[in-house]
Order: structure tokens, then sequence, then C-alpha cells
């Protein structure tokens, strides 16, 4: 009785000192090196005309950059009919910075700043648009080329991924440069032709930056937003993406012998195949809170507080719960491990063959602790000894670097959106899909990822779907950004 006794009582002790852990790490928890941006001196934005922008939104929507899967199927002439467009509407700002317009349609507006030793910034926003889908340009509610300002929005294609960026960019320098402004830091605008297809643009733009010995403090891109429905909060934060994930195409070729389907053998190369892909999808990469993503966790917690506070806080204890409540929603996922997406399929070209060879294509979204050859080795070990071949069918494009969440870029980034969004919860975090920003790693010390667009998740589903529009709310949010961003960071 008295050894139960012990027992008991040393069980009771345990429980007292863990509660106690648990208690002290969670009433002193607190995300770390996250400035807020509450020292910088914001500029103000100076005045323009709304209606006028909006219009301007409009009719470079009308102007159909469409980058297609097969580049031969662009029509050319509608980027060199935008870069007319924006020196004619945009006059102050074609003549306070100087222009280059790569061979492929890549623009570079150069705005020199008055102290040549002062690192410049770098401010993206890209020309292309997706296509829209064949057989849906009746689902949307005003014609996708059109430029529909109705219903206090600007309705199209390209209205927010990515004109409103370049628009309101525009739109923001021009403010400037007709009020007098006189940047001491140089000011590099950024706009890529293809950053729906690959990114080649940017590319080339930052290998013309380093060739010149350019060194920015930071660039910002399009990539994240202020979501209102925050996800753990369930109300609004400014996500600001500081990494994106890495990307890569694997080929999984089964090689058979083919033949005449009404004499198959044993296993087929689409069977072989199959297995193959399904070993492969079978042996997922384990979620990991770390990163980009487990600061924006941390963020997210504290502001809650409670039992999410809790777990957040005591991960050597709540961790396992912590990682299948994460992962049991697709678009929170994607942010704590690496993806895998078998996506195409091909076989014979007709039903009754059997195919000599049978593909399929298995995408990866590579966080920033992963790499391509641990996928390759991963993929190979799951395949084990079938008789299939593995190949990129690019060169992967690896995770990009980590930006500081405490470095000068971000202070004034942070301070121009909480002067939008005062109430909302300022958060790092990890961009899930690519932009054009990763090809300035090389000319710039910090890359950030962030609109100033105000979305529900709902909304955010329009981005390359179906009556894509920009609220004039939204878009007016963006030119005061762009504008108290650059007058502050660069006067």
């Amino acid at each position: 009785m008295g050894k139960g006794r012990t027992i008991i009582w040393g069980g009771v002790a345990v429980m007292a000192v863990v509660a106690g852990v648990v208690g002290v790490r969670t009433a002193t928890f607190a995300p770390k090196d996250i400035a807020d941006g509450s020292d910088v001196k914001l500029a103000s934005a100076p005045a323009y005309d709304i209606d006028a922008a909006v219009r301007h939104l409009s009719e470079a929507a009308q102007i159909p950059t469409v980058s297609h899967q097969n580049v031969a199927d662009n029509q050319i002439a509608e980027w060199d009919r935008l870069h007319g467009w924006l020196a004619s509407t945009y006059p102050a700002v074609h003549a306070a910075m100087q222009r280059t317009i790569l061979p492929n349609r890549t623009l570079i507006y150069h705005w020199p700043g008055s102290d040549p030793t002062a690192a410049p910034i770098i401010v993206m926003a890209h020309q292309d648009v997706v296509p829209v889908t064949p057989g849906t340009e009746g689902d949307w509610k005003y014609p996708p080329f059109a430029g529909t300002i109705a219903e206090k929005a600007v309705w199209g294609r390209g209205t927010v991924d990515d004109k409103g960026s370049l628009i309101g960019l525009f739109e923001a320098l021009e403010a400037l440069a007709k009020n007098g402004f006189k940047p001491k830091r140089g000011i590099y605008l950024v706009s890529g032709h293809d950053e729906e297809a690959g990114g080649s643009g940017a590319i080339a733009a930052a290998a013309k930056l380093k060739a010149e010995g350019v060194k920015a403090i930071y660039t910002i891109d399009e990539g994240s937003l202020v979501l209102t429905d925050t996800p753990v909060i369930n109300g609004p934060a400014i996500m600001i993406g500081i990494a994106e994930k890495g990307y890569a195409t694997l080929k999984v070729t089964a090689n058979a012998p083919g033949g005449h389907s009404s004499m198959p053998p044993a296993e087929t190369g689409v069977t072989t195949l199959a297995k193959a892909v399904l070993d492969i999808a079978a042996d997922p990469f384990p979620y990991e809170v770390r990163g980009p993503g487990a600061s924006m966790i941390e963020v997210l917690a504290a502001k809650k507080g409670g039992t999410t506070k809790m777990a957040v806080a005591n991960q050597w204890l709540f961790g396992p719960i912590l990682k299948r409540q994460l992962g049991a929603v697709p678009s929170v996922a994607a942010a704590f491990h690496t993806t895998i997406a078998p996506t195409m399929l091909e076989g014979s070209p007709k039903e009754n063959v059997l195919p000599q060879a049978a593909n399929a294509l298995i995408n990866y979204r590579i966080a920033p602790w992963n790499s391509s050859a641990e996928i390759m080795a991963r993929a190979k070990a799951a395949v084990g000894d079938a008789k299939v071949d593995l190949a990129w069918v690019k060169p992967p494009r690896e995770p990009s670097r980590v930006s500081s969440t405490s470095s000068q870029g971000w202070k004034w980034i942070a301070a121009a959106a909480r002067a939008d969004a005062p109430g909302a919860v300022l958060t790092p975090m990890l961009v899930v899909g690519g932009t054009d920003s990763r090809s300035m790693e090389p000319v710039s010390e910090d890359v950030y990822r962030f609109m100033p667009m105000h979305f529900t998740l709902k909304e955010s589903a329009m981005i390359h779907g179906t009556n894509e529009h920009m609220a004039i709310d939204s878009f007016k949010r963006m030119i005061d950004f762009y504008a108290r961003l650059i007058a502050t960071s660069a006067g």
C-alpha cells in the first residue's frame, strides 16, 4: 500500500511539474525577432485622382498580354501596346525614370537617387496574365478583357494578378514625380513579361542589374495580402511573404514492350507506372513546424491565446497534436512540408494498344528546409526496384532564402502596411507559389512579397479564376501603400 501511495504521489508530482512548465512557457511565450515598424517615420501619400487611376486600370486590363503555355501563341504586339500606353499615360514617370525594354519585353525603370552610396530599392509587378479557360467566358459577369468598371470594382483578367500592382505602382510614382519628389536612394521598377510562364524576363533583368553592380536594400513584389478572415484568429492579418517554396516536376517513365491490348502481359507499362506513382505519393514529406510557417503560426497563436497559444508554446508536449491540426487543411498544411502532387498521365495513343512508354508528371513545391536532391532520393527509395526511370522535366528551382523580419526593409514595409490596416496582426509567411522576385536574390539584401489588398479566403480563389476583379477600395489602398513606402524608404 505504501509503495502504491509513493507511485501515485510521484505521478502527481510529475504532473504538477509538467503543468508548471506548460504554464510558465505559455505565459512568457512571444514571437521572436519580428519588428513592427513602429520606429519608422512614415511619409504621407501625395494627392492623386482616384477616378483617373481606376480608368487607367480598366484600360490596362483591356490589353490582353496573355502568357500561353506555348510561347508561339503569345501576341507580342500586345506587350508593345502596353508599353506605349504606359508611356502616354504616365508622362511624369517617363520624364523622371530611365526606361529599358529588354528584347523579351521585360521592363526596367530607374529613377537615380541623389546619394549614389545609398542602396537602391526594387519594386516589382509583372505585365502578363493567365489565359481565360476556353468555354468559361460566359461564366464571367463581365467580359474578361473589357475592363468593366462596376459594383465598386474593375473587372477583368489580370486586375488582381498582377496589373493591379503594376498600375498601382505607376500611379504612386506618377503622383510622387508630379509633387516634386526627389529620391535619395535609387528606385528600380522591374516588370517581367512572363511571370506566369516561368519568369525568364525577371531572370534577365536580374542579370542586367547584377552586371551593373546593383545591390538593393530590399525588393518587394506580389505574393501575399491582408487576409481579413485569417485562420486561427478569424480576423485580419497583414501577411508578408519572406520566402517562397521551390519548384520541381518529376517525370516517371515506365518502358514496356507494347503490343495489342487483346494479349496483355501480367503487368503492363500503365500498371507499373501506376504503382510507382502511388508508392511515391504514399511516402509524403513529414509536417515540420519550422521556417516562415512556424513564425506565422507563432504570431497567430500569440494573438489567439488560450489552448492554441499553449500548444504552440509547448510543442515538446503538444507537437504531434499541433501537426495533425495544421495538416488537416491543405491550404495551411502546404506551409509546413514539401508537397507531392501527381498531375499528368500519358500512355498509349489508342485505347487498344499497349503503350511502349507510359509517363507521369509529379509536381513538387519544396519547403525551405528541403532540396531537390532529397526529393529525388526519396522518390527512388519509394519505387524501389520498380522498372521505371525518374528524371526532372526541367532543372529544379530550389527554395528561396528566407528574408529578415527585423531589417530596415522589413520595417519600412511593415510600417506602410500597418498604416493601412492598423488593427491587423502583422506576420511573416511562406509563399507556397512562385513569384518573379525570387530572381532578385543576387541583387537584393532582402526580398518581400506583399500587396495591401484586403481579401477573404473565399475571395482569394478568384485569382487565376473566373470573375477576377479589383475592388476600388483595395486599389486605392495599393496606390497609397506604394506611395508611402517609396517616399519613406527612398526619400
